[in-house]
């Protein structure tokens, strides 16, 4: 899916027989329907107009953000790094508790 630099490959302009396009716009496609509902739901469609499926040249499905404000990248920053927070959160709180269950149970002694 990379270019040797480490970015994505180009995209798709003009197919070669044998290169399974279809199979990564699909992928792309259910991917950005799913961003796209979230971004409805908090309101922030109206923030990314050019959000699209595509495929690059190996037909590695792409979704593609379009140009965004910086002010939309921000607030996208804000809500991956607030989920992470929350996921974090919840993983410490799960292993303390399955801590505390253990130490309470006498099948654990």
């Amino acid at each position: 899916m990379t270019d040797r630099w480490g970015v994505v490959a180009k995209r798709a302009e003009n197919l070669v027989p044998g290169v399974p396009y279809v199979r990564g716009w699909a992928q792309a496609r259910r991917s950005a329907g799913a961003l796209a509902e979230q971004l409805t739901g908090l309101g922030l469609e109206s923030d990314f107009p050019g959000l699209t499926a595509d495929v690059n040249v190996t037909g590695d499905g792409l979704v593609r953000l379009g140009s965004i404000r910086p002010e939309a990248a921000m607030v996208l920053a804000e809500l991956i790094t607030s989920g992470l927070a929350a996921e974090t959160a919840s993983h410490v709180d799960t292993t303390a508790e399955g801590a505390m269950a253990a130490r309470r149970s006498p099948s654990a002694a």
